[in-house]
């Protein structure tokens, strides 16, 4: 058989495949976020196959569903879908058959739910559906495939490259799957630190941890910081005042101005901040540190603990201050009042250069109109 015939057969040969994992493994062997990963897939899927559409259903036992929270294609306005695990749906069926299903008319088939298209306009004839397995067999997924871009029915040689490329992702999407898991119980114990540290001398812990990392956040990005780089510095920025843990109350929770002495108990707070974070090994600690350290210290080194003047201080620490100042200053504490949003916008862009990091301040001022949505909400 030559490879015309092979083709036409579905048959693929030793090669082909070779050429196909090769390449499909080069793409997706770097990604541990899940819906870069997954996105990622969804986009080689079509490529390589040539479909109008691209699901990959993930099985969450503990929620009794399939989400897809990548669901690729034109006219598809809608990132994340979800689907009862026992139900009477295409996804349910190759799960709990761990076989393929190929359609050549989707509507035929009770299986197949028309709600999606009637919401996006959307007509599927042909289907195509393979279970995603990992290494002991198990299906953790499933791939479907929603007409191909010629308008012809899936046939073997479709199933035989969705099968193989199922086997491919089945590993880096349950790696990425067990990275998040990791991920976001870190996270979740970074916020409660956080909130531990706030509580005592805030009335509304919740908003002002959203306040100051969603500010560090706008500032970032808009700065040019990468997307990893973007997403530690708003995580790290919820333990900017870790060190306030070990402030006692009479001076965290006084209702009026801090003596001298006193003041200068509440500074020893970043020194506490300090021994907490110091010589921590992850990268959102590592951040952490340098600006718990160093958002109290000023622009042109009147600051503390350290005196540090202009590039000294961290480019995190210069962005925390300035966030950090707008959130106080907007916020209601036991020894003052909130401040108008645009008198203390006008604070922050007075103290340019003295306070704060000119820079930080212009870009602060670019997205201000932002920073207003999330305090008018």
């Amino acid at each position: 058989m030559n490879k015309e015939e092979q083709k036409n057969s579905g048959i693929l040969d030793a090669q082909e495949k070779l050429n196909l994992l090769t390449e499909f493994g080069k793409q997706i062997s770097h990604h541990s976020n899940l819906d870069r990963l997954l996105s990622l897939i969804a986009e080689q899927i079509q490529k390589i196959i040539g479909v109008k559409r691209c699901f990959i259903f993930i099985k969450d036992d503990s929620k009794k569903e399939f989400w897809s929270k990548i669901a690729s294609g034109k006219g598809l306005k809608y990132s994340e879908i979800h689907l009862p695990l026992h139900g009477n749906n295409i996804a349910c069926a190759v799960a709990k058959s761990g076989h393929t299903i190929n359609l050549a008319d989707a509507y035929s088939d009770e299986r197949f739910s028309k709600e999606l298209d009637i919401i996006t306009g959307f007509k599927t004839t042909a289907l195509l559906a393979v279970p995603l397995k990992n290494k002991e067999g198990k299906v953790i997924g499933v791939f479907q495939l929603n007409n191909k871009e010629d308008n012809t029915p899936f046939n073997s040689r479709d199933e035989g490259l969705l099968k193989l490329l199922a086997t491919l992702a089945s590993g880096n999407i349950e790696i990425a799957t067990l990275y998040e898991e990791v991920k976001l119980a870190n996270l979740e114990t970074i916020y409660r630190l956080a909130v531990a540290a706030e509580y005592r001398d805030q009335y509304d812990t919740k908003t002002h941890l959203t306040h100051i990392s969603t500010i560090c956040e706008m500032i970032a990005k808009e700065m040019g910081f990468s997307g990893i780089e973007v997403e530690n510095i708003k995580n790290a920025s919820l333990l900017h005042d870790i060190g306030k843990v070990a402030i006692p109350d009479h001076i965290l929770l006084k209702p009026g101005k801090l003596t001298p002495q006193e003041y200068e108990l509440m500074k020893e707070h970043t020194k506490y901040s300090e021994k907490i974070l110091k010589g921590a090994k992850s990268k959102i600690l590592e951040i952490a540190y340098k600006m718990s350290v160093a958002h109290h210290e000023k622009w042109d080194g009147s600051g503390y603990p350290n005196g540090l003047k202009g590039e000294e201080i961290p480019l995190e620490a210069r962005i925390l201050a300035v966030a950090d100042v707008f959130d106080a200053l907007c916020m209601n504490r036991v020894y003052k009042k909130a401040w108008p949003l645009e008198n203390a916008y006008e604070y922050i862009v007075s103290k340019a250069g003295t306070d704060f990091d000119e820079k930080v301040v212009e870009v602060f001022k670019k997205v201000f109109p932002n920073i207003l949505k999330l305090y008018r909400k």
